[in-house]
């Protein structure tokens, strides 16, 4: 599936750039006891670490549906960008702040800060050709809406953990640079812990932002409105439809949507009219939405609908 193979590549790209900023910012650290890299070295450690769980999330969310699971595994890329989340709040910003706190109360000076200019350069470099490759698949799926709506509106979590998490990389990695620079220009290393306090808070925002959007996909996000409103048309205008009263839809993965109709049928229709009908309508659904996966219709009149709906609502309430 061409959304699956569009994840794949960003998570790809992310490992390689987040496995060699790690180990080039761990040398820094050790090299200069610099506490702000070796803050964003702990970061990127958990950002390769963060990169397998998620290619295991797309092996895992690939698997068939079986008789334990009907409709599939797709919900597995959401548990894992969750588990992620927690990951980046848990070890990334944590342990930054701690190692933060430390360096401030304990202020060591920094020696060879131009290895650490160096590293940081390079870890720029590195990280900015990740954040591209997943701002690209990410800017593919934009349209006519505004970043923070599209980010909203997305139902690939993949793409988006990659593209907030480099996203929190390059900003920790100029915190870190303005961190030693200010400590080497003004003899402060306080400012070096200052620095690793900042990378937590940033990536402490991260992770909340994440993990709310992860959580609601996991629980289940209807289609979008233009979703919706297509799949709506294509049942309404069959010939042998004569109202369409609701669309009811849900996201088991990106591309991958389960959908209930209630249709009031006209009159004359038989039963095997009616199997016919919903032929013809799954067909064309399938014709202009292949991810529409999963298809559920429930013959029902206008005033049978409308009576169900206080019941409904009411246990909605509850």
């Amino acid at each position: 599936m061409a959304s699956r193979s569009g994840s794949r590549k960003v998570i790809y790209a992310a490992l390689i750039g987040d496995l060699l900023v790690t180990l080039t910012k761990f040398g820094a650290a050790v090299f200069t006891g610099s506490s702000a890299m070796l803050s964003e070295g702990v970061h990127s450690l958990v950002d390769t670490g963060n990169g397998v769980l998620l290619l295991f999330g797309l092996h895992r969310a690939g698997r068939p549906a079986d008789s334990g699971h009907p409709f599939g595994y797709g919900r597995e890329l959401y548990f894992w960008s969750f588990i992620v989340a927690l990951l980046v709040f848990a070890l990334g910003a944590g342990v930054s702040f701690y190692e933060g706190v430390r360096h401030i109360l304990n202020p060591e000076p920094m020696s060879n800060p131009l290895v650490n200019y160096v590293v940081l350069g390079l870890s720029f470099l590195f990280e900015a050709w990740a954040w591209l490759v997943a701002f690209e698949e990410f800017r593919r799926t934009k349209g006519s809406y505004s970043y923070l709506t599209t980010f909203r509106r997305s139902k690939d979590s993949m793409v988006f953990t990659v593209l907030f998490v480099n996203s929190a990389d390059l900003l920790g990695l100029i915190f870190a640079f303005l961190g030693i620079v200010t400590a080497h220009m003004f003899d402060m290393p306080v400012l070096d812990g200052v620095a690793s306090i900042c990378i937590a808070l940033v990536l402490a925002t991260t992770a909340i932002s994440l993990a709310l959007e992860s959580k609601g996909l996991l629980i289940g996000e209807a289609a979008v409105p233009e979703v919706q409103a297509e799949i709506l048309a294509v049942a309404q205008a069959d010939r042998d439809v004569r109202k369409v009263n609701d669309v009811l839809t849900v996201h088991l993965g990106p591309e991958e949507i389960l959908t209930a109709l209630s249709v009031e049928f006209r009159d004359r229709l038989t039963a095997s009219g009616i199997e016919k009908c919903v032929d013809r309508i799954e067909t064309r659904l399938r014709s202009r939405r292949p991810d529409v996966t999963l298809l559920f219709v429930k013959p029902q009149t206008a005033l049978e609908w409308l009576k169900r709906q206080p019941a409904l609502d009411d246990h909605v309430g509850m």
